[in-house]
């Protein structure tokens, strides 16, 4: 839960909840940046996506999560034959999440594979590092989409999914995401007035249906 937060105010957008599908099993709606994913500890941090949509739709449930500052498209299960259902995809790796980003200089190469074991930094937390001694597995693969001219737009492809890992493996590879004020500083943080992170598609199998169905958020930035 990212409950800690960079900076000392916790002001989220009032965007309307964008509800991009729905039927008697699922729920997929759109989570602007800035917003809580789940609501923290502290009474000032309950505001979050989970709050909002339950008071339109109560039997919604979690299935995963995006962090407070990355937007785009989440799926929530609207009954517990769905949610497990889907939950289950996630958990198993067999669900497709697809990102864009936009990451600090000029990438090398049109694609690579980002191999690096991750774990919680206990010094600043709530921060994730590259733990080669204790920490998880995590896979990411990219291709660049264009380039500017001191940024690369990338497409991530998750192949796990640890806290903060595209955030840290862009930024151990030395293109840290552009507005990331957890990982990013100076010019690359300066870049950006928000992170330029973006759950653009989800793809998995539909509880009822069988058939694979995908989801898209268009990207904002």
């Amino acid at each position: 839960m990212e409950d800690h937060l960079a900076d000392p105010v916790y002001t989220p957008p009032n965007d309307p909840v964008v509800i991009i599908y729905q039927d008697d099993d699922l729920l997929v709606v759109e989570k602007p940046s800035g917003l809580l994913h789940v609501p923290g500890k502290d009474p000032r941090l309950w505001d979050c996506l989970d709050v909002r949509v339950r008071k339109l739709f109560p039997k919604a449930s979690i299935i995963h999560r995006l962090d407070r500052d990355t937007s785009g498209v989440v799926v929530m299960g609207l009954n517990k034959r769905a949610h497990a259902f889907v939950a289950a995809q996630f958990e198993n790796r067999t669900a497709q999440k697809i990102y864009v980003a936009r990451v600090w200089r000029q990438m090398d190469g049109e694609s690579g594979h980002i191999d690096l074991p991750l774990g919680i930094d206990v010094d600043r937390k709530p921060r994730h590092r590259v733990d080669h001694e204790n920490g998880r597995s995590a896979q990411t693969d990219w291709e660049v989409i264009a380039r500017e001219d001191n940024a690369t737009r990338v497409r991530l492809f998750p192949r796990t999914g640890r806290t903060h890992q595209l955030r840290v493996h862009m930024l151990a590879i030395g293109h840290p995401i552009l507005g990331d004020v957890f990982y990013a500083d100076g010019d690359a943080l300066a870049a950006a007035d928000r992170l330029q992170l973006h759950a653009e598609q989800l793809r998995f199998v539909h509880p009822s249906t069988g058939q694979e169905c995908t989801f898209i958020a268009e990207c904002p930035f």
